[in-house]
């Protein structure tokens, strides 16, 4: 995740977890704390899967009855036998951990709110569980086979009362087994069970937290991917896929190769017929097979002219064209009757990502340069599924202009590349530090323990596994096989090794930090930080963490979420030591004794902006400073991508979100809403902006979009907090060049007379129609910030003085009329907002925030805002518009609740 502290600075990691939210397939429970299900008895219904007898076809099972091995006396063969009675234990759904569960079943609190995890005890989770699982056949013909990943740290697997696999085998979360069960399957029930093995991330390779969040409990024990129940006949198809060729930068043509594995499970030779179609063309293919024979089935455009295809439809991230998919279709059939069948959807596009001149990794996709602009993801602490949140987050993604989401570890199921691909968000996956992962590594130490042969089979199991998994997903620009650390000579050969076989279509990372690995060499990327609190000018410089190559994870630390999430996830109590004690340990900032505490950034508010005079007044500070630091770090690396000399090639903000209720590292918090480090982000990267530079004082045009921009007009104004307009320049007939290309329009004087210590700069961009395409509004101090580089530690800069913004208290209380109405689509609702300063002086409304609520007050999430806090000159006004689910207001009328640094409260309705 980051680099490791010098010896003797390690970070401690204490145990804990999460908060609830949303309708997840474990069925946890995700309402108010005073709505949550009481305990029962723990008597349900065990679940039953029907599993056709369709060759082909793959059925995951539907749930699980789990209970602790420490309860449950009787032998693996009795409790993995039909009929046998599962009174008294729990259910979980087809993908969960032990503690997921028993969250579900409301057996332990909210975890999410205060320090309610601390009642979890840990005892429960330090010997196996065994979940248990039925299933009906009707026809015992087919072949039935369980085929599965995702099993949490370890599993002995039984059906109908025999042992089908040992913990040896079935170990790491991310190898794939396929048993054959034919055998041991009857007509009518059936009956799987795992004993899962407690897990322990520094000694399996499976996954961890480090410093994340407070970790589970149970340390996410259990099975946390489908286990699918497959039927066939005696010719099975495995591997299938397509390796696609683009011609760049034509983008013309494409050549496609078809690939699977043609397997005989029976005893004698057979002739099998692989039939199939790709992309309109027709596929086919007599096979023989002698018995147990496995044969590699491919199709080129060498024999299928087909395969060569003219204007193929190119798959792009958003923003930058479509995101069209293909689809693969084959069968295998013997004596006239499908044996297997076989389903990949891939979408057609090249990736590129060689070394600049400086080092650093430059990625292009389909021939053009990109900027990769990203947020570190976190899934749900007890790694529950839900398809709906996460869509929601992804779209919050592409709200704030990033085009990238950085995986390290904790690598998502199918559905979330599938959702990826659909909706053109690039994905960077690897695995992740500072664990078992990183035992043995290129040089370095790392906290996971040192490997032993056992382990090295199992890492490349799972690369090989990953590989064949994500290879299909036009989405995964990468794979790093290392995050801190790179892997050592061993360890890598397997991995590239694993991936040739799987005809990896992407770039391989050999670390997200500046280490390098035998056969890969440089990494390409740096993990310089910092991760906690510096100021907006320290992006600027092209040093440490500064906007110069590839960052794979950066921040200011801290994001502290609205007031209404804070009152969701802490007591009163702790809101008050919140603000008043920045020495205080906070829990949901972190279990490291580097992180643990807010008196870093808790300094820096003061310092800036005065001591916080309550709560209210603390937040308040927090969103300015989060959404000016946001910003600044975005537009940094933004106006710094086609500089000739160190360019900036990537940035990945850690983190885009959190897995539980956090104080820090995430541009939009648990519940999904939206403070100053999001509308920050999304200021800065929007697709036509003008930007100011802490560094030479620059006003600079940055144009995201393909083409170049027609004329504009730049306009810069400096302002006293009162409004009183100290400087005034306007720039016009200015064009700009696309994909990332910036101009500068022009430089703000070094001194302005009568300019206070405090002042603001409004920036304005308007086309040639004299429409305003780019607003942008900063608060900024004569005084700078002064940093100590000579200081600089591996995960921040010291800073020996702060910028003076003090004034910003002095600014009038200004009022802000709304006006809002509400039109309804389907399962859709826009709500229309006007906002208009209505103050009868000069002094602006700063930062002015609109938050759609319901009749209570509460805010309707998830929700994504044309634009918002923003500052309005008097006279001024702004239309802005809220997309959210209808569903969301559960039947309450729409209202509007504005607020603002100098605007004081008001919530009209929206209706």
């Amino acid at each position: 995740m980051f680099p490791r502290p010098a010896p003797g600075r390690r970070l401690a990691t204490g145990a804990a977890l999460l908060s609830l939210l949303g309708t997840l397939t474990t069925g946890a429970w995700a309402g108010p704390r005073d709505q949550r299900p009481e305990p029962h008895e723990h008597r349900h219904r065990p679940s039953v899967t029907h599993v056709p007898a369709t060759a082909g076809s793959a059925t995951p099972l539907s749930g699980y009855s789990i209970r602790s091995t420490a309860e449950v006396p009787d032998s693996a063969a009795a409790v993995s036998a039909p009929g046998y009675r599962v009174d008294g234990w729990y259910p979980a759904g087809p993908r969960s951990t032990v503690l997921a569960a028993l969250l579900a079943d409301g057996v332990y609190p909210d975890p999410f709110h205060s320090t309610d995890q601390q009642k979890i005890p840990r005892d429960p989770f330090q010997v196996p569980w065994w979940y248990r699982s039925d299933f009906t056949v009707e026809d015992t013909g087919p072949r039935t086979r369980l085929d599965f990943s995702g099993v949490v740290s370890a599993a002995d697997v039984y059906v109908n009362g025999h042992q089908v696999a040992g913990v040896a085998d079935v170990t790491g979360a991310y190898t794939r087994h396929e048993l054959d069960i034919t055998s041991l399957v009857r007509a009518g029930t059936n009956t799987v069970a795992f004993r899962v093995r407690p897990n322990d991330p520094n000694k399996h390779l499976t996954m961890g937290w480090l410093d994340w969040l407070q970790p589970p409990p149970d340390r996410n024990m259990g099975l946390v991917r489908d286990v699918l129940v497959r039927r066939d006949g005696p010719v099975v198809l495995r591997d299938a896929h397509v390796v696609s060729e683009l011609a760049v930068p034509a983008l013309d043509t494409a050549d496609l190769t078809v690939r699977a594995q043609a397997r005989n499970d029976s005893d004698a030779p057979v002739t099998a017929e692989v039939t199939g179609s790709v992309a309109g063309t027709r596929l086919t293919r007599s096979v023989p097979l002698a018995a147990h024979e496995t044969k590699t089935v491919a199709f080129s455009p060498a024999d299928v002219p087909g395969l060569h295809i003219a204007s193929p439809k190119v798959w792009w991230p958003a923003g930058m064209g479509g995101q069209p998919l293909y689809d693969l279709d084959l069968a295998v059939s013997v004596s006239g009757a499908v044996s297997d069948t076989a389903h990949e959807r891939f979408g057609i596009r090249d990736v590129r990502a060689p070394l600049n001149a400086d080092g650093a990794r430059q990625y292009r996709i389909n021939g053009r340069r990109l900027l990769i602009k990203g947020g570190g993801w976190s899934p749900d602490e007890f790694l529950r599924w839900d398809a709906g949140y996460v869509e929601d987050r992804l779209r919050y993604a592409l709200d704030l202009g990033l085009n990238t989401i950085r995986l390290e570890g904790h690598i998502e199921p199918d559905e979330f590349f599938d959702l990826a691909d659909r909706l053109g968000v690039l994905t960077l996956p690897g695995w992740e530090c500072c664990d078992k992962w990183e035992g043995q590594v290129n040089g370095g130490s790392e906290s996971g323990e040192k490997w032993t042969e056992a382990d090295y089979p199992v890492a490349k199991a799972s690369m090989a596994a990953e590989a064949a998994r994500l290879r299909r997903h036009p989405s995964v620009i990468s794979f790093l096989i290392g995050s801190d650390a790179a892997p050592d000579a061993r360890i890598e050969k397997d991995y590239l090794d694993a991936l040739r076989d799987a005809d990896w279509p992407a770039p391989v990372v050999p670390a997200a930090s500046e280490k390098s690995s035998p056969q890969l060499g440089r990494s390409g990327m740096k993990m310089t930080g910092p991760y906690e609190w510096v100021p907006p000018d320290y992006w600027y410089a092209k040093r440490e963490g500064g906007a110069t190559g590839f960052n794979s994870e950066t921040s200011a630390g801290p994001d502290i979420p609205t007031l209404d999430t804070l009152r969701r996830m802490m007591t009163p109590a702790e809101l008050d030591t919140l603000w008043k004690d920045p020495a205080a340990r906070q829990y949901h900032r972190s279990p490291s004794t580097v992180f643990g505490t807010l008196k870093i950034y808790d300094a820096a508010l003061t310092g800036r902006y005065g001591a916080p005079a309550g709560l209210t007044d603390y937040v308040r500070k927090a969103q300015l400073a989060q959404y000016e630091n946001v910003r600044a770090q975005y537009e940094a690396y933004g106006r710094n991508a086609t500089d000739a000399s160190k360019p900036a090639t990537g940035v990945i903000y850690w983190m885009f979100n959190s897995g539980w209720t956090s104080l820090h590292w995430q541009l939009v918090d648990r519940y999904l809403d939206q403070g100053g480090a999001y509308f920050g982000a999304k200021k800065a990267n929007e697709p036509l902006h003008i930007q100011y530079s802490y560094d030479d004082r620059s006003v600079v045009v940055v144009n995201n979009r393909h083409g170049s921009t027609g004329p504009l007009t730049a306009r810069a104004t400096l302002f006293d907090p009162d409004g009183t307009q100290r400087y005034d320049r306007t720039v016009t007939g200015m064009t700009v060049d696309g994909d990332g290309a910036h101009g500068t329009a022009l430089t703000l004087p070094s001194s302005v007379s009568g300019l206070p210590p405090t002042y603001l700069l409004r920036l304005t961009l308007t086309d040639a129609n004299g429409r305003e395409v780019s607003r942008n509004v900063y608060w900024l101090s004569t005084r700078t910030d002064k940093l100590d580089w000579a200081h600089t530690d591996w995960y921040y800069t010291p800073v020996t003085g702060y910028a003076d913004l003090r004034g910003l208290a002095s600014m009038a209380e200004v009022p802000v009329s709304a006006s809002a109405s509400t039109v309804t689509s389907g399962d859709t609702s826009t709500t229309t907002v006007t906002v208009r300063n209505t103050g009868e002086g000069r002094t602006p409304s700063l930062l002015t925030d609109v938050h759609l609520v319901d009749a209570h007050g509460k805010p309707v999430l998830p929700v994504r805002w044309s634009d918002n806090e923003v500052s309005l000159w008097p006279g001024e006004s702004a239309t802005l518009t809220a997309t959210y689910r209808t569903a969301d207001l559960h039947g309450s009328a729409p209202r509007v609740r504005v607020s603002g640094w100098n605007t004081p409260e008001r919530t009209v309705p929206a209706a």
